[in-house]
C-alpha cells in the first residue's frame, strides 16, 4: 500500500473531484496517476479502439494537480476512477490526505502514455470552432442511433462521428473531450506534436491523441 498523497489545498482536491466526475460520465473507468515532483498527473481515456482492426484513435485527457510535498516514492499506478472518487468524497470539506485505492486496475490504453519532452509547436485551433465540432457531433450521434441500439451499433456510430478528422492528427473526438472535460475557454487551443502523438493544451488541461489518423 502506497503512502497517502497530500494535495496542495482544498481547491486542488475539489478540482480533482470535478475532473474525475466528468471523466467517468464519458470516458473509460480507469485512471492512471503519475507523480512528477510536487505534481500529480492524472490521465483518463475518452476514446479507444476495440481490437487490432479498429482504426479509431486513442484520445486521452490529462490534468496536473499540485501536491503539498513530493511523495517519498514516485507514484505510477492505474486505479479504478470510481474508487478514487470515493476516497476523495471521504475527505469531507477539510481533508487533503488522499489514499490511493488498494486494488490496481488494468486498461490497455494506460500501457502507453505520451512523452514528457520532445514536443514541437504546431499552431493553434479556435476554441469556438472546437465547441461547434463537439456540439455538431453530439447531435449527429443522437440522430444516427436507433431507439434501442446494441453496443456494436453505438460503437460504430460513435467511431464514424468522433473518428472524423478536424485537423491534422486531431479527430472530432478530441474536440468532444476538450469540451466535455471543461478544458475550453476563450483563448486559442495550442497544438503540439511528438512522434505519433498530438497534444491540444489550454490552461485547464490537455487532450492527447495517439496516432495520426
Amino acid at each position: 500500500m502506497s503512502a497517502p498523497l497530500m494535495l496542495a489545498d482544498a481547491a486542488t482536491r475539489d478540482d480533482l473531484k470535478i475532473f474525475l466526475q466528468r471523466l467517468l460520465r464519458m470516458g473509460e473507468p480507469e485512471v492512471r496517476l503519475v507523480s512528477r515532483g510536487r505534481a500529480l498527473a492524472v490521465f483518463g481515456c475518452t476514446q479507444a479502439p476495440r481490437g487490432l482492426l479498429d482504426a479509431l484513435q486513442v484520445v486521452l485527457v490529462m490534468r496536473a494537480f499540485g501536491l503539498a510535498e513530493e511523495p517519498g516514492a514516485a507514484v505510477d499506478a492505474t486505479v479504478p476512477g470510481r474508487a478514487l472518487l470515493d476516497r476523495l468524497a471521504r475527505l469531507g470539506i477539510a481533508g487533503r490526505e488522499l489514499e490511493l485505492p488498494d486494488a490496481p486496475a488494468f486498461a490497455a490504453w494506460a500501457g502507453v502514455l505520451p512523452p514528457m519532452s520532445g514536443w514541437s509547436a504546431a499552431g493553434a485551433l479556435d476554441a469556438a470552432s472546437l465547441r461547434a465540432v463537439a456540439s455538431e457531433g453530439i447531435a449527429r450521434v443522437a440522430a444516427a442511433l436507433p431507439e434501442q441500439p446494441g453496443d456494436p451499433v453505438v460503437h460504430r456510430v460513435r467511431s464514424e462521428v468522433w473518428g472524423a478528422p478536424v485537423a491534422d492528427g486531431v479527430p472530432a473526438g478530441a474536440a468532444f473531450a476538450a469540451e466535455a472535460m471543461g478544458f475550453l475557454g476563450d483563448e486559442p487551443v495550442r497544438l503540439a506534436t511528438s512522434r505519433s502523438w498530438t497534444r491540444l493544451t489550454t490552461a485547464r488541461g490537455s487532450v492527447l491523441v495517439r496516432g495520426r489518423g
